[in-house]
């Protein structure tokens, strides 16, 4: 993964630090689901079918797989570790059962591949969208802050090979605090890329 800062080629006098946030983008992988919101109000699933178990088995161990990862030896050996994960246990019975046998009633944020910023998403769709078009949105950030948005798509572009289509969004309903945890989230996840790239040039000097 990588990450950079883009700015206008003439960026105001005036900008603020805020603003300046807004253009650092990342790539990472979180749990999302998209829905396209229709004028009538309603909204249409892009994925049809209902989650198997290795998507469900994906989606409840993720949270507790990004705690552990950021919580290091605290959480390791701790008497709330097998709580959480009987709590994912039985979570996970749960979605399995009701997928089996009532397979509309289970829609769950998958793990994808985005590029975020405090702007707007961007992100691969097996799904042709159109520049305009509406989505309900919903992000899950590690550990589990769950982040609810609209947003616009300005760019859809067909990928060779009929891999699917670049999906490239803006923000258009996003409360003030949700865009504060994406933006805290998108420069730890920053600094953690950095730290990486720091250690390996380090243990490989003459690369």
């Amino acid at each position: 993964m990588t990450s950079h800062m883009t700015t206008p080629m003439e960026a105001p006098s005036t900008t603020t630090q805020d603003e300046r946030r807004e253009w650092i983008r990342v790539d990472d992988r979180v749990l999302m689901e998209y829905r396209v919101l229709m004028e009538s109000g309603h909204t249409l699933a892009v994925e049809a079918g209902a989650p198997t178990a290795d998507m469900i088995s994906t989606a409840v161990g993720k949270p507790t797989a990004d705690l552990l990862a950021r919580s290091g030896d605290s959480l390791v050996g701790s008497p709330v570790l097998p709580w959480i994960m009987k709590v994912d246990y039985l979570l996970e019975v749960i979605l399995n059962a009701l997928a089996a046998s009532r397979p509309d009633s289970v829609t769950m944020a998958r793990p994808m591949d985005v590029n975020l910023s405090g702007g707007g998403v961007s992100f691969l769709s097996g799904r042709e969208l159109s520049t305009g078009d509406q989505l309900a949105l919903k992000l899950i950030l590690p550990p589990f802050i769950l982040i609810k948005a609209t947003v616009r798509v300005i760019r859809a572009m067909p990928q060779a090979g009929g891999q699917g289509y670049a999906i490239a969004t803006e923000f258009v309903d996003l409360k003030p605090d949700d865009q504060e945890h994406l933006i805290r989230h998108i420069l730890q996840v920053q600094a953690e890329q950095l730290r990486s790239r720091r250690k390996a040039a380090a243990s490989n000097p003459l690369s």
